[in-house]
């Protein structure tokens, strides 16, 4: 969610010292309303990652979206597809009538795997694996197991910070109420006032769509706050799940998860 320009509290993006400090790619460039896929991040991460070795210097992908590390590190082929806007179209209405959950009963007919593995939340994804397979006949989880199998350009290095679920919760919500504290509301607002719509994909995320229904009047701000501290532990804890199913993840004691990041890439490069 980085990548959507005017979204800087809700989406923790790095300061401006940080940035000074280190350079960043692949933020703050896309308007909220557009349309971004992870085949488009892939393809640019791939040429941001070649400028940097061309440079002689070591890239770091620093992020929690598995699918999006995965698609990257993995060099994973997603292949052209015309989109089917009239099916997208027909697919949200069944939405709207029948709920997320019809959805996923059409694509388990279709593609189980994928059914099984996509939230119903996650609606976006759901229609996709629908309008894919319906398009090329054939699963979009088939056609990504075939792709995993393609040896990537990279030897990655990962590393994922161990904390224990207690502290891990409770770090997540002391950010949700600093980021309150920041202006996670009238950054919201504003956002409302330019006209971005609660239905656009980057407004469904985490900290906004709760905060949108504070400002439109369905909850309170103590509610939306709730809200989005167990959407992000909810997140958290699927993100852990991926990660612990990812062997070549190093798991860092966050009490010397610096040292020790720095004396395995060490060894690693040498």
């Amino acid at each position: 969610m980085q990548i959507y320009k005017y979204m800087d509290i809700g989406t923790a993006k790095p300061t401006a010292a940080e940035r000074a400090e280190c350079l960043h790619h692949l933020i703050d460039f896309v308007e909220p309303d557009e349309d971004f896929s992870v085949a488009q991040y892939t393809e640019l991460a791939h040429k941001v990652i070649a400028d940097i070795h061309r440079r002689g210097l070591l890239p770091v992908m620093c992020g929690g979206t598995g699918l999006y590390i995965n698609s990257v590190v993995n060099d994973i082929e997603f292949g052209e597809m015309e989109k089917d806007e009239e099916m997208r179209r027909e697919l949200q209405e069944i939405a709207e009538r029948e709920g997320n959950g019809r959805l996923i009963e059409i694509l388990s007919e279709l593609d189980p795997v994928s059914a099984k593995r996509l939230h119903p939340n996650n609606l976006r994804r759901v229609i996709r694996a629908i309008e894919f397979c319906r398009i090329t006949g054939t699963p979009i989880s088939e056609h990504q197991e075939r792709t995993r199998q393609i040896e990537s350009r990279y030897e990655p290095l990962m590393f994922c910070i161990a904390h224990e679920r207690s502290v891990l919760y409770d770090r997540i919500n002391r950010r949700v109420d600093i980021m309150l504290e920041e202006g996670l509301v009238d950054e919201v607002r504003r956002l409302m006032d330019m006209g971005y719509s609660k239905e656009l994909n980057s407004m469904q995320a985490i900290g906004y769509k709760e905060i949108i229904e504070y400002l439109e009047g369905g909850c309170t701000l103590t509610e939306a706050s709730e809200a989005v501290k167990q959407g992000s532990r909810r997140y958290a804890k699927r993100q852990l799940t991926w990660f612990r199913r990812d062997e070549r993840i190093v798991m860092l004691d966050p009490k010397t998860a610096s040292e020790d990041a720095v004396r395995i890439t060490d060894e690693k490069i040498k």
